[in-house]
């Protein structure tokens, strides 16, 4: 067997790509952000100066930095791109028109799948990190024409969560931020058109297991959009016998 290689790139074995956020939070086990998460290597890069707060503003103007960042990925080796972030879905057309591999930046791109699987007449429960700023535009871009089948419930008034996430304090009670969001996810599950939750936020997959035990849901998150793509791009070899 021949290998070849491309000049620049320093190491090989990553096939997910990760854009970042320029945040500084404690990135748990679960987290998009930490690597142990995952049962395959991954590949981060920190787009400069996109931060927390214009990503739920949605500045459109942090673009050349987020395309920058995404080309160095591909560069040095990534099969798919991701992100840290479901804001980042303001940039999914354009980055994913630029790019010549998939580009999946926000969870909120399993919307129109899930929406498919559970049939009409029921509904998908959102978390998110900010309720107010997850608008029409964002779910434009994630393929959703109408929101009338999603119910959204923002942590923005939650105050643990709210300190680590938004005000970035350095300091992540694990136990009083599961419980907030445990709260959220049993106030959108009480709605009895809700088939199953999405969490909207990079930061919630660490807690999925503490909402699906107290609402009894299917509970979707970057993860399981993570690992469905991975799944796609490197395929496994079978071994068994009939």
């Amino acid at each position: 067997m021949i290998y070849h290689t491309r000049k620049g790139r320093i190491s090989s074995g990553e096939a997910i790509g990760i854009l970042l956020l320029d945040t500084s939070v404690p990135f748990i086990p679960g987290d998009v952000a930490n690597a142990t998460t995952y049962d395959f290597p991954v590949r981060y890069k920190k787009v400069e100066g996109f931060t927390v707060a214009r990503a739920i503003g949605k500045d459109p103007s942090i673009y050349p930095s987020l395309l920058s960042a995404a080309k160095d990925l591909m560069h040095q080796g990534v099969r798919a791109i991701t992100g840290d972030c479901g804001f980042m879905a303001l940039h999914q057309n354009r980055l994913s028109r630029e790019l010549d591999i998939p580009v999946f930046l926000s969870s909120l791109l399993q919307i129109p799948f899930i929406l498919t699987i559970i049939g009409e007449g029921r509904k998908v429960g959102i978390l998110t990190a900010d309720g107010t700023s997850l608008d029409g535009s964002l779910l434009t871009a994630v393929g959703v024409s109408e929101g009338s089948r999603l119910v959204i419930e923002g942590l923005e008034s939650c105050p643990s969560f709210y300190r680590f996430a938004i005000e970035e304090s350095g300091e992540l009670d694990v136990a009083a931020v599961q419980e907030e969001i445990v709260a959220a996810a049993k106030k959108v599950a009480a709605n009895s058109e809700v088939a199953c939750l999405l969490l909207e936020c990079s930061l919630l997959p660490p807690y999925g297991v503490a909402i699906q035990e107290a609402v009894d849901l299917p509970v979707f998150d970057y993860i399981t959009m993570i690992n469905f793509v991975f799944s796609a791009v490197v395929k496994k070899k079978y071994h068994g016998f009939i």
